[in-house]
């Protein structure tokens, strides 16, 4: 029986179910698939027509290494503080008002994005426009999405604003034609403008109506997780079971209980628990449903604080030894003059663990001690470090030296059996640590941290030299002076000479896992080309689209590749796409090059699902957002954007 197709066609066909199974449902990070997707293409070289040579070639390829530039020089930039400084005017100027919040948000968001990396603008902006909504008493929500889509359609006002750009442009070299040239900066500019002009009215006007609030205004981070029934302190009473245990036996335990903080005379301890030896008087503060919570009082004779107040209050019992009632804002026992025995030594007890006293005569003038500033706060974690680890939440208190209270996950807050969960990227964690932990927190780039006016420390005189190396970048490529992977090289050689950023810097800066993505599917493009898989899909097209004007299949082309985008990758639809869209133009008699600029802003711009694109997936746990809420506000979106788009490469380009 002959196969209506070729063996060749259908091994990579093959290939490419497997790679889009595989980067949809993500079983194993995306830097792996990438690589296996090499090493089939080469071992199955007699079919895709890959060699060894080509397999690899990804790695040294144009686009590869300006990518990995501009991860650098988008550090750079963000190291000097500049982002910092724009956000706070955004801040300044939006006050209270929604209308000017949204419109400062999509106005900074969108045009900078052209120039620097768009997901370090939103990995800034998230926690400014957070904390902003926190203080006017707005949802974060009705900003986030816009955030999102603004900073999407912003990359495309040059090459370098987005990966899948920059290697639309190497794809458009290897099958455009003999004639094909690389894209230059600004090769798409007219168009990326009039886009994100478009973008920007429809979300002041209409998007404004669609996006929901999702999350309610709230005074602190436990309001906005819901976790007033889940956050109690409770007394370790003389008798319990639990003194002379560990906080770690107690976490041992089959139990739905963590504890987070130890209050213990007048010191606070949040650091290192697991080893610490629980005491009698020790105020626990802990993290539990009101079940388990019963449950633990019963078994193990714990009070809860309120109820101990109240008893010591009215002389129905004497406080437990260590417990200190000034550190809770107690003290009728000593204004009354009580005398009592065992209020006094709570009063001077002292904490052995420490050698410190902690409150000395039992006259109230002490002044309390804490160890550390303790607070509450939310940290997002990043799509590009995240999106292939598989840690635990016990791995990451370890890793941070933080307690975890609970998770937000789009619209769903995890707080309970929280050792089970495996963190993903887009995750919130509601944290409480030390204030030096998480001032260290925020300066790890693998997270963004929201909290008030906390900023990272720069030294803003760098700012110039940051700015002018970024602008001879950008010059030296739209003059056309050097191509645009030397100038982008040039500029990180500058980056390290001026000191703005040392070589080690700038590897964590950069995300590996695209580097390996981008190098992994640029042969998958070379094969789709030499196997003749885009000449049958081509067929296909035109097929169904013969009855169409070629304007239609146009823009048919242009949604169904953003389509495809939300399922794979921005980079293997670019690769898949981009060959076949030029073999329907070649059929059609059209303008290839037209349809190559419909794939590349149909694959950078994947408005309907948080995992379409990284900038989607930043804001979705922040925003509290369901799955379908960004199909609610970018779906419409889309198809203004598919006519928009297909009239203006028509009209700048030809058909």
């Amino acid at each position: 029986m002959q196969l209506p197709v070729s063996v060749d066609v259908v091994v990579v066909l093959a290939i490419v179910a497997a790679v889009f199974v595989l980067f949809f449902t993500q079983p194993v990070p995306i830097d792996a698939t990438a690589v296996a997707l090499v090493v089939a293409l080469v071992i199955l070289g007699e079919w895709t027509g890959v060699s060894p040579a080509e397999g690899v070639s990804g790695f040294s390829n144009p686009a590869t290494l300006t990518v990995l530039a501009m991860f650098v020089l988008s550090e750079g930039v963000r190291r000097t503080g500049v982002i910092q400084i724009l956000t706070r005017k955004l801040v300044a100027f939006a006050g209270d008002d929604e209308f000017r919040q949204l419109l400062a948000t999509v106005t900074l968001s969108g045009p900078t994005a052209g120039v620097v990396s768009n997901v370090s603008i939103v990995a800034v902006l998230i926690p400014a426009v957070m904390n902003l909504a926190r203080q006017t008493k707005r949802s974060p929500s009705k900003l986030l999405i816009p955030l999102s889509f603004a900073s999407m359609l912003g990359g495309m006002l040059t090459v370098i604003g987005t990966i899948t750009n920059l290697l639309a442009s190497e794809v458009w070299v290897q099958v455009g034609g003999p004639d094909a040239q690389p894209f230059t900066l600004l090769e798409f500019t007219q168009l990326g403008a009039v886009v994100l002009l478009v973008g920007i009215a429809y979300l002041l006007t209409v998007g404004r109506y669609l996006t929901p609030a999702r999350i309610q205004p709230a005074d602190s981070p436990s309001d906005t997780f819901g976790m007033t029934d889940y956050l109690t302190d409770v007394v370790v009473m003389e008798d319990s079971p639990l003194a002379g245990s560990t906080v770690r036996d107690l976490s041992d335990r089959d139990l739905d209980l963590d504890v987070f903080q130890i209050v213990r005379g007048h010191r606070t301890l949040t650091r290192g628990l697991g080893s610490e030896r629980i005491r009698a008087g020790d105020v626990l503060s802990v993290r539990a449903d009101q079940e388990t919570l019963q449950e633990v009082i019963e078994q193990e004779h714990l009070q809860l604080l309120p109820e101990v107040m109240e008893a010591a209050a009215e002389d129905e019992q004497p406080l437990p030894p260590g417990f200190s009632p000034r550190r809770h804002d107690w003290s009728s026992l000593d204004a009354e003059g009580s005398g009592d025995a065992t209020g006094e030594e709570a009063s001077g007890d002292v904490d052995e663990a420490s050698g410190e006293d902690t409150g000395a005569d039992g006259d109230g003038t002490d002044e309390e001690v804490s160890d550390d500033e303790i607070e509450l706060t939310e940290v997002v974690l990043l799509p590009g470090p995240w999106s292939s680890r598989r840690s635990g939440v016990t791995d990451f208190e370890r890793d941070y030296d933080v307690t975890v209270l609970a998770i937000r996950r789009g619209d769903e807050v995890i707080r309970q059996r929280l050792r089970e969960v495996r963190l993903q990227a887009g995750d919130v964690v509601l944290i409480q640590a030390a204030d030096q932990v998480v001032d260290r927190i925020a300066r790890d780039t693998d997270v963004a941290v929201s909290s008030d006016d906390r900023w990272e420390d720069f030294d803003r005189s760098k700012i110039p030299v940051a700015l002018g190396i970024l602008a001879g970048v950008l010059g030296l490529a739209a003059f056309e002076v050097l191509t645009l992977m030397v100038s982008a090289l040039t500029g990180v050689a500058a980056m390290f000479f001026t000191g703005i950023l040392t070589p080690e810097e700038a590897y964590e800066a950069v995300d590996w896992e695209v580097i390996f993505m981008v190098a992994g599917v640029i042969p998958l493009g070379i094969a789709v080309e030499a196997s003749g898989t885009a000449d049958v899909i081509a067929d296909l097209v035109v097929s169904a689209g013969v009855l169409l004007p070629v304007i239609a299949v146009l823009g048919l082309f242009y949604l169904g590749t953003a389509v495809i985008t939300e399922m794979i990758s921005n980079s293997a639809s670019v690769v898949l796409m981009l060959p076949i869209g030029v073999e329907v133009a070649g059929q059609l008699g059209a303008n290839p090059f037209a349809f190559a600029m419909a794939v590349t802003f149909a694959a950078s711009t994947p408005l309907l699902t948080p995992v379409g694109y990284q900038t989607n997936l930043m804001v979705y746990g922040p925003g509290g957002y369901r799955f379908t809420d960004f199909a609610r506000v970018g779906a419409p979106l889309q198809l203004i954007l598919t006519a928009v788009t297909t009239l203006g490469i028509v009209f700048f380009w030809g058909l």
